[in-house]
């Protein structure tokens, strides 16, 4: 293996220029839609008359966008259009689409655009009185919305997410009341009605919530397999929302179906403390919402063959699509004691499939260098794109890594 990672670093230097720059997190697809939105809705700052009417209706519109765009049916829709490309295109185009988990930019773009459109609005309402209760509500909605986004900021998100995830939940549904509130005290027919399709898009989920027996094995006290069969079997590549509080916690796992068999698994990896409390005190049920939502490696299909590189848990989302089989697919897999952690009947499902893959044990072994081994993998396998699941920091790194060198590369961005 030595020889061939040290060969993968000339066989693909680094990218210099433009490629390089472009290539930074920073330059993320997920920022550039951001400013995308915010660049429209600049043009529309400099061509549209900027009377309180216009700013509510911007600011609702903007509102619409963040809210619509993380809806379930709306996010596979998005990933059912961006995959159905032909891997006939060029790679260049196939690239970009691939992207398309990138779309959380529209989110935070049109939810800071409609903050700062109803601050707009704020002002003129001030400025040309609306009746008291109306200008209550407004000020008060505007509080709650400067809330919502500085408690989203990366920063504190990173820090402090438990309190991120209850403020961005009760702080949106309190401000779609007010909005209502708002609407219902102007007497705003046109805004009624795309305040009835954001209400139904909220509580879609909810609307299939339910409570769901689970079997739960832990080979090892790093991680539990969680056993569903509730009469649900999802596609591979979809994730699902578990919770034991459904008020006040969420956390989303890969689905991991089995070909021919009803139900799915999900791999629970010990990562902080929900997660250590769940493989310590295994539940008998959990709460599920919504429907299976499809994730980043479903932009396999847009590629003739791909590398999964993935460490530790990140085998989780890695295995529906090595099960499924749909795309030619080599593994990369760094892990300590794969079957000591994971159990020999998952490690044995991964080589009933991938007799070829790259497994490096940690323990016996160091830690590798990610990124050489995905340059290195593709070469042996001619893939056309690398996967990766890992911790933020490695995905990163890997994503940059082999991107600067002219591979497409595709791994979670942390924007929910």
């Amino acid at each position: 293996m030595t020889d061939m990672l040290t060969r993968s670093a000339v066989d693909h230097p680094p990218s210099t220029g433009v490629r390089r720059i472009l290539k930074h997190p920073a330059l993320m697809h997920h920022n550039r839609l951001a400013a995308g939105v915010w660049a429209v809705n600049l043009v529309l700052l400099a061509t549209v008359p900027l009377n309180p009417g216009t700013l509510s209706y911007l600011a609702l519109g903007n509102v619409a966008l963040a809210v619509l765009i993380r809806q379930q049916y709306v996010i596979n829709l998005l990933f059912r259009l961006a995959t159905s490309a032909p891997t006939t295109w060029p790679l260049r185009v196939r690239w970009t689409l691939a992207k398309v988990y990138h779309f959380g930019g529209l989110h935070v773009g049109g939810a800071t655009a409609a903050t700062a459109w109803f601050l707009g609005f704020v002002v003129a309402a001030t400025l040309d009185p609306l009746p008291v209760a109306q200008l209550a509500v407004c000020y008060t909605l505007l509080v709650l919305l400067v809330g919502v986004v500085a408690t989203a900021l990366p920063w504190f998100r990173g820090r402090f997410h438990d309190a991120f995830e209850k403020t961005h939940r009760f702080g949106g549904w309190a401000a779609l009341c007010l909005l209502w509130t708002q609407t219902l005290l102007a007497g705003d027919r046109p805004a009624m009605v795309v305040l009835s399709v954001l209400t139904a898009s909220i509580a879609s989920p909810w609307l299939r919530l339910r409570r769901v027996s689970v079997h739960i094995d832990r080979p090892s006290s790093h991680v539990a397999l969680v056993r569903f069969d509730h009469g649900v079997t999802p596609f591979a590549g979809s994730s699902t929302a578990v919770s034991r509080r459904p008020l006040l916690e969420w956390h989303s796992f890969a689905n991991i179906p089995e070909p021919g068999r009803s139900g799915f698994r999900l791999t629970i990896s010990r990562a902080g403390d929900w997660t250590g409390r769940f493989i310590d005190d295994a539940p008998e049920t959990v709460w599920v919402k919504g429907i299976p939502t499809a994730g980043v490696a479903n932009i396999e299909t847009l590629f003739t063959r791909v590398v999964y590189v993935a460490t530790g848990s990140g085998i989780g989302p890695c295995l529906p699509h090595l099960l499924a089989q749909k795309v030619p697919a080599l593994l990369v897999w760094a892990t300590r004691d794969p079957r000591k952690t994971y159990g020999d009947r998952l490690v044995d499902d991964i080589l009933a499939v991938q007799p070829d893959a790259w497994i490096w044990d940690t323990g016996d072994r160091g830690k590798p260098d990610m990124v050489r081994m995905a340059l290195d993998a593709c070469r042996e396998f001619d893939a056309e794109a690398v996967i990766c699941i890992s911790n933020r920091k490695l995905t990163w790194q890997v994503v940059r890594g082999v991107e600067e060198r002219g591979i497409p590369a595709y791994g979670a961005i942390w924007d929910s």
